[in-house]
């Protein structure tokens, strides 16, 4: 006769519902192993990981690839995706989450170009690792160049400077 306990029971995952878990791996593994090597220095990936990674793309033989990406699936079995999807949808060009970065990056911009020194106090606070006087030195040659009708080289420059500090 068995005791009734309060506790759950662990859910069982059927034996289909595996495989695609499984399959699914093996696709994100198989779209690290395809993509360049400056966006996978972008991942925080453990060791064993990327060795794999390197290795899969060695090798020539269709079936030894498909065995090592199987191979990745399961190494990625135990570690946490979350950062890793979240890196692939901002690498992801069409994707909300790269979108909304992009629309993040370019408020600041505007908001600094405008506003001058409060934006600047603003996005200070929220990041403190800006520089300050970089900072000011673009807004000021941004608004130069809008008032001489001039390219928007120091806006550009304003841009890329908030990307490196936003990412």
């Amino acid at each position: 006769m068995s005791i009734p306990t309060d506790e759950p029971l662990p859910e069982v995952s059927s034996k289909s519902q595996r495989k695609r878990d499984s399959e699914k791996l093996q696709l994100l593994g198989r779209q690290l192993v395809e993509m360049p090597d400056n966006q996978l220095q972008k991942f925080t990936l453990e060791e064993s990981l990327l060795t794999a990674i390197y290795e899969a793309r060695k090798l020539n033989s269709r079936e030894a690839k498909r065995r090592q990406i199987q191979y990745i699936g399961k190494l990625m079995r135990a570690i946490d995706l979350e950062h890793i999807e979240l890196t692939m949808n901002r690498l992801n060009h069409q994707s909300k989450t790269f979108r909304q970065h992009f629309a993040k990056i370019e408020t600041w911009r505007e908001k600094i170009i405008n506003q001058g020194g409060p934006a600047i106090e603003e996005l200070i606070e929220t990041y403190p690792e800006a520089d300050r006087q970089q900072l000011r030195n673009l807004q000021r040659q941004a608004n130069r160049e809008r008032e001489h009708n001039k390219a928007p080289t120091a806006s550009r420059k304003l841009f890329a400077y908030l990307r490196e500090l936003l990412d």
